[in-house]
């Protein structure tokens, strides 16, 4: 079977790939330093455990082994093929393998999407042959896979040695990464257990193979390259469950490229100028429990701890060394990243205990000083192991002639033996400490360059037990009336921007619960009086136009109307602003509001994504929104608990919590707003962006009001 089920739906079955029995390689070269003869000569030197079967209508032998002239003169119907000939041939070679029953196929060949219009044709019948047959398909333009797995010995890439045993399992959406990955990890030691380069993702992609390295007993931890995803919202409903809902539970470290973007579209509403392709991606990590790394060092740094050493119970870190400077960098950088570096306690009597020098710290670095030999590294490091305020150990060396620096290795390795407590090291510099260095890692304890690299790796896997430990809450639903609001949405006038009329956004809230100042609509002075009069004053009066987007621009805007008489003014003065500034916009009245009490200015927003689907946004509102741009951002739908965190995890957090003395804001109730909002962006996909700004928020137990809302909805003929 090519495609097997999972708990996101139908998967591609990518285990021929990984785990092939027999191969076809077409496009097998004799010809040195050609890709065909490469992969030939990698799968050979790897020492691939299946047969092979060399397929050019030229050859009658390659490397010793028989080759055959086509796939139809194979002696069996192999379970993988790999294809390596010019691009204009794939389609042919890859519908041959489809006619005689072959159900997986790597192509290696480039030429297509990635070149222009031409390629992308081809790269279409591929998919279509694909399809057609039921073939697997990677690639094209791929480096290839490979299975470090002692009964596979699979090494389908052209040029690169086989990668060294582990259980760190790497998928690439770049081949060039991937093959400078490869050899980084040889260089340092690392270990991998299956290596992906995706290419093109004509066929399998990045969650068939996320699903294979879950259920992989080989693979304890999964690092991936992403440039783009191809289902956003199955990724984000795949890596929630191996990350932490549905065991083997692992955990996913991502380096993601394009953290901006040129060239964006103008965008009328504050959200979608605010939610940018990065934004998202953070977004998506967030609510995945995906951690986040910067760069292809840290990626892998992070990697080797998550493979090699037990997670940390809590936040709390010991660091040892033998010289104060790189104590201290390791503990800024602990505290920088949300651990903690706490005094230990007196009880511990290290110095008694261990024998220590009158000068060596015994606080938090502790500072075993320059002379330290390996008995005070192995005592220290065993009274740390039992002290239970302690979550995890850092240990940092500086080479000096006087120490024993085998001995010290030696005494580390004991202590990380007994797996109590993850202990990571740092043996600084580069030739002296090599050998240390190798034997620290073939043990799998890790070992970093610099101490703030270790403080970092650490941090990284305390922040994974935050996340699996965390409190989990369902998905909370409001009563509303979406069916009306539906056809409010088809119905409704809009701007050339498609924003609709403002009275209409306001009623779409209510009839989702949203908490409202009062308001009404009046199309003549003498209506506005009589609506003012059953509202109560002060009042806001605005504009209602379709044709007008900036209201207060143009005059369209006026606060604190505090009379009948000032009403019917306002009404006129309005009337005749839009007049002189904007003669050819439709006015249809004004919209009157009560005007709220002073409170906390947040902004909600939505926009939807192409790939995710709502985007939600909340942070501090108001006009600063554009300068400040203190927000933050889930995919919807949301879980109650994530409401929460997107106003906890702003910077301006703490004016919500109460700063310098002011009350502290009602969080419940803006919160709540958060799930109403979720709850709306998915029951209504015609609305396409979305803002509330602001949202006022009353001190605690006081509620909150919407003052302003835009809603930009789809055309009625186009799709959702």
């Amino acid at each position: 079977m090519s495609q097997r089920s999972s708990p996101i739906g139908t998967v591609w079955d990518v285990r021929p790939i990984l785990e092939p029995r027999s191969i076809a390689l077409i496009g097998a070269s004799r010809q040195p330093n050609s890709v065909g003869y490469l992969l030939l000569e990698n799968l050979l030197l790897g020492g691939y455990t299946g047969v092979i079967y060399p397929v050019n209508p030229h050859a009658h032998a390659i490397r010793g082994i028989r080759a055959y002239p086509s796939v139809e003169a194979l002696p069996e119907t192999v379970e993988l093929a790999i294809i390596a000939v010019p691009a204009p041939a794939v389609a042919s070679v890859l519908e041959t393998c489809g006619r005689v029953g072959i159900h997986a196929a790597i192509v290696i060949s480039a030429g297509f999407k990635e070149i222009g219009p031409e390629g992308a044709v081809r790269e279409a019948e591929l998919r279509r042959i694909a399809q057609q047959y039921g073939i697997v398909l990677l690639g094209p333009n791929c480096l290839g896979v490979m299975n470090t797995d002692a009964a596979i010995r699979l090494n389908a890439t052209f040029g690169q040695a086989m990668a060294r045993g582990g259980n760190i399992g790497f998928i690439s959406q770049s081949g060039a990464l991937c093959a400078a990955v490869l050899d980084y990890t040889r260089a340092q030691g690392i270990g991998l257990s299956k290596v992906i380069s995706l290419g093109n993702k004509a066929g399998a992609t990045e969650l068939d193979f996320l699903v294979y390295l879950w259920q992989d007993p080989q693979t304890s931890v999964i690092a991936l390259y992403i440039e783009e995803l191809s289902d956003g919202r199955r990724f984000l409903e795949l890596a929630q469950l191996i990350t932490s809902e549905s065991p083997p539970t692992k955990p996913i470290l991502a380096l993601k490229a394009g953290r901006t973007s040129a060239g964006a579209r103008a965008v009328a509403s504050h959200t979608g100028s605010l939610a940018g392709s990065d934004e998202v991606y953070q977004a998506l990590f967030t609510q995945a429990g995906i951690l986040r790394a910067d760069t292809v060092e840290d990626l892998f740094e992070y990697a080797v701890a998550f493979a090699n050493q037990p997670l940390p119970q809590g936040t709390r870190v010991a660091i040892v060394t033998n010289a104060g400077g790189p104590g201290i960098m390791a503990a800024d950088t602990c505290v920088q990243h949300g651990l903690e570096v706490p005094t230990l306690p007196e009880s511990l009597r290290l110095r008694d205990r261990c024998h220590l020098p009158e000068h060596a710290a015994v606080t938090n670095p502790v500072d075993l000083i320059a002379d330290a030999r390996s008995e005070r590294y192995g005592c220290v490091l065993q009274a740390l192991l039992e002290e239970p305020s302690v979550d995890a150990l850092l240990v940092l060396f500086v080479p000096i002639p006087t120490a024993d620096m085998e001995a010290i290795t030696e005494v580390i390795l004991q202590a990380a033996q007994q797996r109590r407590k993850p202990i990571l090291t740092c043996f600084m510099g580069v030739i002296d400490v090599a050998p240390a260095k190798e034997r620290l890692r073939a043990a799998g304890v890790p070992c970093y360059d610099f101490p703030e690299d270790a403080a970092r790796a650490l941090a990284a896997m305390a922040q994974y037990r935050r996340w699996i430990e965390r409190p989990r809450t369902g998905y909370r639903s409001f009563p509303s009336d979406a069916e009306r609001v539906r056809q409010l949405l088809a119905t409704a006038p809009r701007t050339p921007y498609g924003f609709i009329p403002e009275d209409i956004a306001f009623r779409v809230l209510e009839l989702y619960g949203f908490p409202l100042l009062p308001w009404d609509t009046a199309a003549s002075p003498e209506e506005a009086v009589e609506k003012a009069e059953r509202l109560g004053y002060p009042l806001a009066l605005k504009v209602l136009s379709p044709d007008v987007v900036h209201k207060f621009d143009i005059g369209g805007v006026i606060l604190n109307v505090d009379s009948a008489h000032a009403v019917a003014a306002a009404f006129e003065r309005i009337r005749s602003a839009i007049a002189e500034h904007a003669p050819q916009a439709r006015f249809h009245g004004v919209l009157l509001q009560r005007m709220g009490q002073r409170g906390v200015e947040l902004i909600l927003g939505m926009k939807r994504d192409p790939q995710f689907g709502p985007i939600l946004m909340a942070g501090l509102g108001g006009i600063y929104v554009e300068v400040f741009r203190d927000v933050a951002f889930r995919i919807a739908p949301l879980r109650e608990r994530s409401a929460y965190q997107m106003l906890t995890s702003i910077r301006s957090a703490a004016v919500l919590q109460g700063a310098r003395g002011q009350l502290p804001a009602d969080l419940d109730a803006a919160a709540e707003c958060i799930l109403r909002l979720s709850q709306l962006a998915v029951e209504q996909p015609q609305i396409e962006e979305l803002d509330i700004n602001p949202l006022l928020v009353y001190p605690k137990g006081n509620g909150a009001a919407v003052v302003d809302v835009r809603i930009a909805v789809t055309a009625p003929d186009s799709s959702a």
